[in-house]
């Protein structure tokens, strides 16, 4: 694809997102379906009571940080597409950030565009921002903190890490592994880390046989966790995100505290969902759930997160994706925007995928898209017919979440072992026994 540039790209790619907002808004005015995400109303009416020197909270539903609807204050006065004009200025700044971080592990011009088309050019990523909803914003700030990392900025990293906490909870996932590989092996004071680039993890097979022990090293690391970087990344990203917190509590009070954070953590959604969860919740709505039922729903989401980082912590991009499709998948409550989250981390590992377009990764895609779509039916009669198919469509989610499984299966056999950062010491002693 020598004819097509990434800044080529990058333009098609912002002038299409134009064309669907101004269509979005056509629409709207036009048609019985709107385009516009109702999530974005919620957004839209928190900023403008926000403008108006009121609480964004006054608005039920309203369950974001105070900065989403600070960041939407201009839908008042300038004009009410502001707000998706930002998403999917966040979209494209995803796709440059996803550019940058792989030209840093210096893979290929050709397999770098690919990877970003990936994202550029999906239409589940292209119309979320388009149709006002915020995850780009979280994307783009998740990759910044990869970005810092890579760079040795690790105060700025945990800067950026307390804020999209605060912004949005679910990152807290990722502090075990961020922890992990702030290895001072890795990060030496004063020393810029060394990446671990493309072509020496296709050429050196040691990568992958270190893999397998890998659960020695992540040991080892917890015996040695207290050392300079993890202190610093832990003591500034907490700061920020008790600072940022504490802030809005004085300013909103319990509504902030009940709305923008508890209330993720208790959430029991009894609405149809992709959740294999959310059948037992519709059925006992009225019934207050006992500490063993929240904790037998919250226990396998832990296992596999701990599992996940234990095996895999040191490839950090291949990690923060594997966490965040599982936890997307044995979450309580599972919306369509949630799949976003992995979206954005899936262009950094393709290249060190193993798995052929042709026949596994076809299979893959037609499988997760065929899983979803049929939930999909049964929601749709669900919702728009009015039938009464509630055991069909918590079958569905069982079949979407054994999707999922396969998936993650799949991803983790297809996939070359590659830690992000070379470990220093250990290279410097390696060059030395052969200098010998």
């Amino acid at each position: 694809m020598k004819w097509l540039k990434f800044r080529t790209l990058l333009l098609l790619s912002a002038i299409f997102r134009v064309i669907l907002i101004v269509y979005g808004e056509w629409q709207d005015t036009h048609m019985e379906v709107r385009y516009t995400d109702v999530d974005y109303l919620v957004f839209s009416d928190a900023a403008s009571l926000m403008a108006n020197g009121e609480s964004p909270y006054k608005r039920t539903t309203y369950r974001y940080s105070p900065l989403l609807a600070f960041l939407l204050t201009p839908n008042s006065f300038i004009h009410r597409s502001w707000g998706k004009f930002i998403f999917s200025a966040a979209d494209l700044l995803v796709g440059s950030f996803i550019q940058y971080i792989l030209k840093k592990r210096e893979v290929p011009e050709d397999m770098c565009l690919y990877s970003v088309m990936v994202w550029l050019l999906n239409p589940f990523t292209f119309t979320i921002g388009t149709r006002g909803n915020c995850e780009p914003i979280v994307c783009a700030m998740i990759l910044w903190i990869i970005i810092c990392l890579i760079n040795g900025n690790v105060v700025q990293a945990a800067i950026w890490y307390g804020l999209v906490v605060h912004f949005r909870i679910y990152p807290i996932i990722y502090a075990l592994p961020i922890i992990l590989v702030l290895d001072p092996h890795s990060f030496q004071s004063g020393q810029k880390p060394c990446l671990v680039n493309w072509k020496s993890s296709q050429d050196n097979t040691s990568y992958s046989r270190k893999g397998v022990s890998e659960v020695d090293g992540v040991w080892t690391a917890l015996k040695t966790i207290f050392t300079r970087g993890r202190i610093v990344f832990a003591m500034v990203s907490g700061s920020v995100f008790i600072l940022c917190t504490g802030l809005f509590f004085f300013l909103y009070r319990w509504e902030f505290l009940n709305e923008a954070l508890l209330y993720h953590l208790t959430r029991t959604d009894p609405r149809h969902n992709f959740s294999i969860y959310f059948y037992h919740i519709y059925l006992h709505v009225e019934h207050e759930f006992s500490v063993v039922e929240k904790l037998i729903s919250f226990l396998p989401q832990l296992i596999v997160q701990l599992v996940l980082i234990f095996r895999f912590a040191q490839d950090l991009l291949f990690c923060l994706f594997l966490q965040t499709v599982a936890f997307v998948a044995f979450n309580k409550v599972i919306t369509a925007q949630y799949f976003v989250w992995f979206f954005c981390l899936l262009p950094l590992i393709l290249p060190w995928s193993k798995m052929k377009l042709k026949w596994e990764g076809l299979s893959c895609v037609v499988l997760w898209m065929g899983a979803q779509t049929h939930w999909l039916l049964w929601g749709y009669l669900l919702e728009f017919k009015g039938k009464n198919v509630f055991l069909q469509l918590w079958l569905a989610g069982l079949v979407f979440l054994a999707a999922n499984t396969f998936l993650l299966i799949m991803f983790i056999r297809h996939h070359r072992y590659s830690p992000v950062f070379k470990q220093l010491a250990r290279a410097t002693s390696g060059n030395r026994d052969k200098s010998e």
